[in-house]
């Protein structure tokens, strides 16, 4: 019997969308992209820059046998659907197979969905369409602009610096790192002081003398002001008021990462893992079904049914008092999108009733998911804020507290919000009170925060550079590249970022900068809505941005090789690290006159060392035990009997060691 084909990206989702539509389909996978740019053409771009950025595509290695498995499908089929994923780049694969498979107008169709469930699979095919071109010109522009960028500037990089790499977005987001850091390095502490009267139920700060702000900078004015007071003080005045608390959105991309990596301590990287897996299908007692609706998404839309059955879920659990309404973002959100929010697939099922066929990290992040979905259409928490003014000679002191009158959406989200409970006792105005003590204490302005990952991707978003669905890969290439360093959940910027950043700053901050690489993003969502056309923004771009690469290769000093402070045995020059294709190694700066390399026996270069700017060397102990430490030793004691190596732990960002024949995290659970 001919079968219609529908074509998927991965293979766990073909299996769970087959069991849906019956044997009249064939459900095969494409295991994502098919091709890609080749490296044919002017500097490997890939593209005609002469006519008008024509891309040249080739097939990925490795996937040759699935595009001839796939053309025989289409072959056997009467028709074709391509089911990519609901975004540009699943717009984008489709194309590409539609191309590369020789499918015809009339044999094929585009369906789209944001949840693996049968009704919306079902309901998909009959809303089937063609390919969005216009969307698939969005996502090939970004493709090309991200090559001409990368392959430039990582030459440049490479031949030039010790950096390794560059690119639109990356070199964009190291800039903010590093330019925190120097915010951090310029920031001068400053001593300040508070004064506190401490009661029986509760203490009061000192915030003004009489109507002025008071700002205590110095010891002396701290111990003059305890001088004027008493122990005696009066109530002045008490305010209460009833105050909204509303739920939060449910999720985005962003903000599941962010949340995910403060709540759960998960890493971006292993929050979109996760999501993919409860996304594409899991097999319950009865039935195997997406639990949760497309992870990559900007819209906190939800649909008109979503709504309608978790209103008549809470007014079952919770009753009608906890229903509550659909927030609308301030951003312009269009309500046409077919994007919707991350949302589980179905309120009626809960985390518990799933846990036992999930992972624990699977349950962790469905039920965050899960909570945060059902929060945001149930009623607004209400306190009553309470603000509480004494006298003390003129001088006022404030108290404040809150309690919970009504927990609205607390009822269900309460754990992932710190409990601001404050109760404080029975007073009235013009009563009078006595301190048990009062005391000024001593404090030291602190320099900004660096970035966690949280934070960094907050930042990214607010700021709009890259897409949510990059922020991961973003951060991951930083970490891979040796560019930053995670000590503490927080991103240090290492010297060779550092020194990326300047010198990209200093030849190309025109382009790789926030406010240029914002504007590119919005001019790729022109692209999307047919208001913009593709090669005249690549020419553009192309035209302004190549003259600064060839003035930057001319003119651009190149970075020393790092002297190691021997001379070589051979002919007297310096010996400097040299990196190659098989990791670091020592040898003579006069090369190619002297071609002298020390022997590796010597001295074994590992890796840059974690806790300084020295290398990680192999080394004897006295009875010849090998172990690996420092080269700056006795300044730095870094040292290990398991051999690190040169890469980092998706998990944590910490180095990974060999240990017993395996490759292991040095700090957390990981292992290869």
């Amino acid at each position: 019997m001919s079968k219609n084909l529908v074509i998927v990206e991965s293979p766990s989702k073909s299996k769970t969308i087959e069991k849906y539509l019956g044997k009249e389909y064939k459900v095969v996978s494409s295991l994502g992209h098919i091709r890609d740019l080749s490296t044919s053409g002017k500097y490997g771009f890939g593209v005609d820059i002469d006519n008008k950025f024509k891309p040249d595509y080739k097939v990925i290695k490795g996937k040759s046998k699935l595009v001839k498995e796939l053309k025989k499908d289409v072959k056997d089929a009467d028709f074709v659907y391509l089911a990519t994923d609901p975004d540009r780049e699943g717009e984008a694969i489709s194309w590409h197979l539609y191309d590369t498979l020789g499918l015809k107008e009339n044999n094929y169709k585009r369906i789209v969905f944001n949840e693996i469930t049968k009704d919306v699979i079902l309901n998909s095919f009959k809303n089937a369409r063609d390919i969005d071109i216009n969307l698939v010109k969005s996502q090939e522009t970004r493709r090309i602009l991200d090559r001409i960028i990368g392959f430039r500037l990582s030459k440049l990089m490479q031949s030039k610096t010790g950096g390794k790499s560059a690119g639109r977005v990356q070199s964009v987001a190291l800039k903010l790192i590093v330019d925190k850091e120097r915010e951090i390095e310029a920031f001068i502490p400053e001593d300040y002081y508070e004064i506190d009267a401490y009661f029986d139920d509760f203490s009061a700060k000192l915030f003004k003398y009489k109507d002025e702000d008071i700002e205590i900078k110095k010891e002396e004015v701290a111990k003059e002001i305890l001088d004027k007071l008493n122990k005696d003080f009066i109530v002045e005045s008490i305010e209460k008021k009833e105050k909204n608390k509303k739920a939060k959105y449910p999720f985005i991309t962003s903000t599941l990462q962010q949340e995910a990596s403060t709540k759960l301590g998960f890493t971006s990287k292993k929050t979109m893992m996760i999501a993919q897996k409860l996304y594409e299908g899991v097999t319950l007692s009865d039935e195997t079904v997406g639990l949760i609706t497309y992870m990559r998404t900007d819209s906190i839309r939800l649909s008109d049914e979503f709504i309608k059955s978790t209103y008549s879920f809470i007014e079952k659990n919770y009753s009608k008092d906890y229903i509550g309404y659909v927030k609308v973002s301030k951003k312009t959100d269009n309500v046409q999108d077919a994007h919707e929010a991350i949302r589980p697939t179905s309120i009626n099922r809960s985390p518990i009733d799933v846990k036992p066929y999930l992972s624990d990290d699977e349950y962790k992040l469905y039920k965050l998911i899960y909570v945060r979905a059902l929060a945001s259409l149930m009623k607004d928490a209400k306190v009553e804020a309470t603000s509480i003014i004494l006298d003390n000679n003129d001088y006022k002191f404030k108290v404040t507290g809150q309690v919970l009158l009504f927990d609205g959406y607390l009822k269900v989200y309460k754990d992932y919000e710190d409990n601001e409970d404050k109760i404080l006792p029975s007073l009235l105005e013009k009563q009078s009170l006595v301190s048990n003590n009062i005391e000024y204490t001593k404090h030291t302005t602190k320099p900004p925060s660096r970035y966690t990952e949280s934070k960094l991707i907050k930042e990214m978003e607010e700021l709009g550079i890259g897409r949510p669905s990059t922020y991961a890969k973003t951060i991951d290439t930083l970490i891979e590249r040796a560019y930053v360093k995670v000590i503490d959940k927080k991103f240090h910027p290492t010297e060779i970022g550092v020194e990326t950043t300047d010198k990209l700053q200093e030849y190309f901050k025109d382009i790789i900068n926030v406010k240029y690489t914002k504007e590119m993003e919005d001019d790729l969502d022109k692209i999307a809505d047919g208001d913009v056309i593709s090669y005249e923004l690549l020419d553009k771009f192309y035209h302004e941005f190549e003259p600064k690469v060839e003035v930057a290769f001319d003119k651009m000093e190149k970075k020393a090789p790092e002297e190691t402070g021997e001379m070589c045995p051979n002919c007297g020059s310096p010996l400097v690290v040299k990196q190659s294709r098989y990791g670091k190694f020592i040898a003579c700066s006069n090369y190619p006159e002297c071609k002298y390399i020390k022997n590796n026996n010597e001295v074994n270069i590992i890796m840059d060392c974690p806790k300084c700017d020295g290398k990680v060397v192999e080394k004897r102990t006295k009875k010849g035990k090998i172990f690996y430490g420092c080269n700056n030793y006795p300044k730095c004691d870094f040292a290990s009997w398991d051999k690190p190596i040169d890469e980092k732990c998706p998990e944590c960002g910490n180095y990974l060691i060999e240990k017993n024949g395996k490759v292991k995290c040095s700090n957390c659970d990981f292992e290869k």
